[in-house]
């Protein structure tokens, strides 16, 4: 057995993305994104909806009197918009009276899902006098004096540093015609119920010897019993310890009363762990162990808690720490940003290009292909977190313009650059290198890994607000399973997230594996084991019957990606060094 040591946290770590843990009609309330395919396909794996809680403060100014006595009574009404078009009303302020500048005090709730593009339509109506007795909900919209209306994605206010956009209003029925309305501003606030968090490491004492031929190895995993608000479940780092029954630093973020279950495994390289014995305590009772520097008795595994067996091994708690822990959209809302990247398959395996069977096959109807649909997709909800929208494109195992096959050549074919304008940009450059490389072999994905690597490695010398992802789109089996592995290995220490998207129907199982999602970490070949986990995999044919976007699967772990790199690293939003 090799040496490892485990501090899992399940459902402790809070993150904009995380599989919330409330009621399914909780999580749907005013959500703005919510519907029953995406609900059937995280329930579906035992999951619930990604979301974290917004509130949206509205302001206007330089409204249109359309009162004759008086000045207008405005209200606001929130709406999301479907992807059919469709509006969806998701909440109304009060009714100011007699105003032209109104700052409504009620707030609209909505659920921010960064996983999707969330469309919202703000409309400003001046109530008739007569309806002023009359409950908001209640009001007839028809009724009213219409003033202005705007548009934007939840995104482009998240993504501002004060989180606040202003709106020109313009005329729902004069389309084309620019008019003097007025502005709407809109205040994004995210309902966090506690941004404490806590770091604590341990070590024990008199643990039992359960192998036969050679000493026990353990590792502790910590359950949270009860969740008291939204968190996600991710799997932490396996933590390696120092031989002596010392455990790393853990952090978490928990309620003081939160009780927590902490069990002590023998582990084992096949995944058959032996359980050493457990003990129940809250963050209080921890505290209190670290204050008097006394231990905690383990217990023997039982179904009945009565009849639990006290053991002479004892946890004993070196650190227990209270700090500030700040939430993705803090980061965001600082100036962070998401820089977009991404490679696409360029192997033989996919099919001639020209023809209906390929998985390359550009169709005159406009019809998009795999590698169309992920690009599309990945970038609408990426775009509005890179301010410039330009993207490195890259293409690999394909027989480029010199007639060699390259592992990592600029899709746009140009020599002095990858970077290319917005996703438009990246579809016609993806389009045009069809017509100019070859398909060919075999399967690489360490010279673009690499690659990405190097700019997070280039940029974070300079500067620390920038985040990289890039976007990988394979339909093959791996040539170089183990040199990826290092590649990520490497990586793991750098701003930088790898989502992979699988097409066509080939073998995925070297996906998982590096998706690492079971919780065994990647290890390279020299026994080096990565960081953290920065690979999201998803198989296109594994989403619920063509019905709901890859995409929503394959970003619900970026934002937890993302805070495993910025909170070790102690780096916090008020002091990035933005260029």
């Amino acid at each position: 057995m090799g040496t490892c040591w485990s501090g899992d946290v399940r459902g402790a770590k809070q993150a904009v993305g995380g599989r919330a843990k409330g009621r399914p009609t909780e999580t749907h309330n005013n959500s703005g994104g919510y519907n029953d395919a995406v609900d059937f396909f995280f329930r579906s794996r035992g999951l619930h909806a990604l979301f974290t809680q917004i509130e949206l403060s509205l302001s206007a100014s330089k409204l249109r009197d359309r009162d004759i006595t008086s000045k207008s009574d405005p209200m606001a009404v929130v709406y999301a918009k479907k992807r059919d078009g469709a509006l969806e009303e998701i909440g109304r302020t009060e009714v100011i009276m007699n105003s032209l500048n109104p700052a409504w005090i009620v707030k609209v709730s909505i659920a921010y899902q960064f996983e999707i593009v969330q469309p919202l339509v703000f409309k400003v109506y001046d109530v008739d006098t007569k309806y002023h007795n009359v409950p908001v909900k209640m009001l007839k919209l028809n009724e009213q004096d219409f003033l202005g209306q705007a548009s934007c994605v939840l995104s482009e206010i998240v993504t501002k540093q004060n989180r606040t956009l202003t709106l020109n209003l313009n005329d729902k029925s004069r389309t084309g015609v620019s008019r003097n309305l007025g502005t709407l501003s809109v205040h994004a606030e995210e309902t966090v119920a506690s941004r404490s968090a806590v770091e604590i490491s341990f070590h024990c004492s008199c643990l039992a010897n359960v192998d036969l031929f050679s000493k026990s190895v353990e590792y502790l995993e910590l359950l949270k019993v009860e969740i008291l608000f939204q968190s996600a479940r991710q799997s932490t780092p396996r933590m390696f310890g120092d031989g002596r029954n010392s455990f790393r630093l853990l952090h978490f973020s928990l309620m003081q009363e939160n009780p927590l279950i902490i069990e002590c495994f023998d582990f084992n390289s096949n995944g058959n762990h032996v359980l050493l014995g457990k003990i129940q305590k809250s963050v209080a009772d921890l505290q209190k162990l670290h204050q008097e520097r006394s231990g905690a008795n383990f217990v023997s595994p039982s179904a009945h808690r009565n009849h639990e067996k006290v053991l002479k091994s004892q946890l004993f708690v070196d650190k227990c720490i209270e700090k500030e822990q700040h939430t993705f959209l803090d980061y965001i809302s600082a100036g962070f940003e998401l820089n977009f990247m991404v490679a696409v398959d360029f192997t033989a395996s996919n099919g001639n290009p020209r023809t209906p069977d390929s998985l390359h096959y550009i169709d005159p109807s406009g019809r998009l292909n795999s590698y169309q649909q992920a690009i599309m997709e990945v970038g609408e909800v990426i775009q509005f977190y890179d301010s410039d929208r330009r993207f490195p494109a890259w293409g690999f195992g394909g027989k480029t313009f010199n007639g060699a096959v390259s592992h990592c050549f600029n899709l746009n074919g140009m020599s002095n650059g990858s970077e290319v304008e917005g996703i438009d940009g990246i579809m016609a450059a993806y389009a045009s290198a069809l017509h100019n490389v070859a398909l060919a072999g075999p399967t690489l994905f360490g010279p673009v890994i690499n690659m990405a690597a190097e700019i997070a490695g280039q940029s974070f010398s300079h500067d620390r607000s920038k985040y990289f992802v890039l976007l990988i789109i394979t339909d093959g089996v791996l040539t170089d399973l183990q040199e990826t592995k290092d590649a990520l290995v490497r990586a793991s220490d750098l701003p930088l997230s790898i989502l992979i998207v699988g097409v066509g129907g080939a073998d995925f199982t070297q996906m998982e594996i590096l998706d690492a999602d079971n919780g065994r970490r990647l290890e390279s070949s020299t026994g080096r084991v990565a960081t953290r986990d920065i690979v999201q995999f998803v198989p296109m044919r594994e989403v619920h019957s063509g019905r709901i976007s890859a995409v929503q699967a394959l970003l619900e772990e970026l934002p937890g990606q993302f805070l495993t790199y910025v909170r070790p690293r102690d780096m916090k939003p008020c002091n990035l060094q933005v260029a």
